[in-house]
């Protein structure tokens, strides 16, 4: 029965399906570049029209928005550069492929957010201690209306291909710039504590983008962080079950894994089968199995199928299998 578990095991999770999942990551792949592509694009104009304005109304709250939004547009170059290595074939070192590096690229759009808090608050307390008044008011609001414009459009268009995508650090990214949106809003209180004679309005706004900033930080990092270290929803866990067990060959699942390389799920699924099933039958539930297993479950990209006798299911066999063997192995061994 060994050697029908290793051929079960080294077959069923290839069979028929290497192109079919290679034209899915690479859809997804180039989906993710051409909507990073076009949030640069849409979020660095926004902010250098911004920065144009704070040099003419000298707003520290149109500056916090403003910096924070070249941080935001920043933050869609690692993305880029993730999408881009996703691009290339597993190998060499990298037999998994380059997905992690996509979650790596979150970690970053992390950090990006933690500083632009940083900054906006840095500034804000300074202009606290060191008030000057606003100049062109009706200018900065403007300028307000043009950042949530900007950021909004750039948000939707985030959010969306990055939950087609099953991209964490995408989405994350998306509603760091609605959340930059809202902020460039309160720019315009800023503008109206001005026309109202009330200068420490403006870095007093300042002071609740930074905090507005440091909770986008909190809700960002969720997604993140359970992608880097491996967890995934157990609807999802529960649907490789239901999905798997549909297959009337199947007499059990006895151990269901789930990760996320990048916006990339890979899976691997213990079933055991009846006993007096041979190598060929034991490959072709397998195979079944991975084929609905990748039509059934979004953005499952790789799949592995192990089969086990239903005499012997699971974990308990082969460490009982592998201890066998080293007994054996010892008594081989000569005096």
């Amino acid at each position: 029965m060994a050697h029908e578990h290793e051929d079960a095991h080294d077959h069923g999770h290839s069979h028929g399906t290497v192109d079919a999942t290679l034209f899915k990551s690479v859809s997804a792949t180039e989906s993710g570049i051409r909507a990073v592509k076009w949030s640069l694009a849409v979020l660095g104009v926004t902010a250098f029209v911004q920065l144009f304005i704070v040099f003419m109304t000298g707003s520290v709250a149109l500056l916090s928005d403003t910096v924070h939004n070249f941080g935001d547009a920043s933050s869609a170059v690692p993305l880029w550069i993730a999408f881009a290595l996703m691009r290339r074939k597993p190998g060499g070192r990298f037999t998994y492929g380059y997905g992690r590096v996509e979650d790596l690229a979150g970690l970053i759009v992390l950090l990006l957010i933690l500083a632009s808090a940083v900054i906006a608050a840095y500034t804000s307390i300074d202009r606290l201690i060191n008030p000057r008044d606003i100049q062109f008011p009706w200018v900065l609001m403007a300028a307000g209306f043009i950042g949530f414009a900007g950021n909004e459009a750039v948000a939707i268009l985030r959010i969306r291909v990055g939950r087609r995508i099953a991209s964490a650090a995408l989405v994350a990214d998306g509603y760091h710039a609605r959340t930059d949106g809202l902020t460039s809003l309160a720019v315009v209180a800023a503008a109206v504590g001005a026309l109202a004679g009330f200068r420490l309005l403006d870095p007093i706004v300042g002071l609740v983008i930074a905090a507005m900033i440091l909770k986008l930080l909190v809700t960002a990092a969720k997604p993140v962080l359970t992608h880097m270290l491996d967890g995934i929803d157990p609807e999802t866990v529960e649907q490789i079950r239901a999905t798997t067990t549909s297959n009337p060959e199947v007499v059990n699942v006895s151990e269901i894994r789930a990760r996320w390389s990048g916006h990339e799920m890979y899976a691997d699924v213990s079933i055991s089968v009846r006993s007096d099933l041979d190598v060929s039958d034991g490959h072709g539930v397998a195979a079944k199995v991975e084929h609905a297993l990748l039509e059934a479950v979004p953005n499952l990209e790789r799949v592995m199928v192990h089969v086990d006798p239903e005499t012997s299911p699971g974990r308990s066999f082969h460490h009982r299998d592998a201890h066998e063997h080293g007994t054996d192995h010892t008594a081989a061994q000569p005096n």
